[in-house]
């Protein structure tokens, strides 16, 4: 018996055809993204070899600065890490506060509004936070490391003499702990917004207050995403530049005062502040000394990722 109906099976081999297409085009773009973000890594960290490699071998009469490599970067690689630890140790608490607070205490609509206004610092710029940390934090410290001297001075982190204008290391910290800390609270806030609700109510129905749910339920579940979104932050204050470069007064010097005159500096500062007058070799050593940059900031990175994957079966990042 003749008849005109099209064979359905024909219409689903076509639609797993076009499913196998989209599948192939979206997996090659995957992998594409994949192997070109390995590509880029790759190509920064030849190029940083190539160019510092001279700086490293070459004699030190030949070079611009008269030091050996290591003893150079030393002073500079050390302040990259106090800085951007102070920042992390006053940020981290912070933002853990602010993302517990939108995500289990406040209510919608302030939770929302909250969180625009803290995604929003994310995209202000360096340069502003430098302006505001020189013009308006500094004058503002100057009277609390003033107290710090006179009361706390028996402290190593506070001995010496107070800084006259404010610009330490201690406040370029503080600059970098505002600027992470938009990018440490949006991603704490929606690892907790992860917390299988299962857990909060079952806490809850034992009897347990809301902070005691936070603490047995959502701490523990969040632990990996916290750690993963300090480390993230940490990565963002070892690298910046113009904040720190504007902020802070520096000298080549190995220092943990924090409210003196006499401030280390930092890696991506320096490069910054001092490439405009480097020639020859000179400018091989910063390139060298970014070499350091990248060294310090991959390890961070394999560092978080080593800490995560050591709970990532019970992590809210994975």
């Amino acid at each position: 018996m003749r008849t005109d109906q099209p064979d359905p099976r024909l219409g689903q081999r076509e639609n797993r055809e076009v499913r196998r297409i989209g599948d192939r085009i979206f997996s090659g773009l995957s992998t594409g993204s994949g192997i070109a973000i390995l590509a880029v890594l790759a190509l920064v960290a030849g190029f940083l070899i190539m160019q510092g490699l001279p700086a490293l071998t070459s004699p030190v009469e030949e070079l611009q600065y008269k030091q050996p490599f290591l003893q150079y970067v030393a002073p500079f690689a050390f302040g990259t890490v106090w800085a951007a630890l102070l920042a992390l140790l006053m940020a981290v608490p912070v933002s853990i506060g602010i993302a517990l607070f939108i995500s289990h205490y406040a209510p919608r609509r302030l939770a929302t509004s909250l969180g625009y206004v803290i995604d929003l610092l994310a995209a202000v710029p360096s340069v502003v936070f430098g302006l505001w940390g020189i013009g308006v934090l500094a004058p503002l410290m100057q009277p609390v490391y003033r107290w710090l001297e006179e009361n706390a001075g028996w402290i190593p982190l506070f001995a010496g003499q107070a800084s006259g204008t404010g610009r330490t290391i201690l406040t370029a910290a503080i600059v970098l702990a505002v600027m992470i800390l938009p990018i440490v609270t949006a991603l704490t806030r929606e690892v907790f917004l992860q917390t299988p609700r299962l857990h909060e109510e079952a806490a809850l129905a034992l009897g347990a207050t809301r902070w005691e749910m936070i603490k047995m339920a959502v701490l523990p579940f969040s632990r990996s995403g916290i750690v993963s979104a300090s480390m993230l932050g940490l990565g963002r204050a070892l690298g910046e530049t113009m904040a720190v470069a504007m902020v802070l007064s520096p000298s080549t010097v190995i220092s943990f005062i924090l409210i003196g005159s006499t401030n280390p500096n930092t890696i991506a500062a320096n490069i910054a502040l001092s490439f405009p007058e480097s020639h020859g070799l000179g400018v091989n050593q910063l390139i060298a000394t970014g070499l350091v940059l990248f060294v310090i900031t991959l390890a961070v990175n394999m560092l978080a990722r080593w800490i995560v994957g050591r709970r990532k079966e019970f992590s809210g990042a994975n």
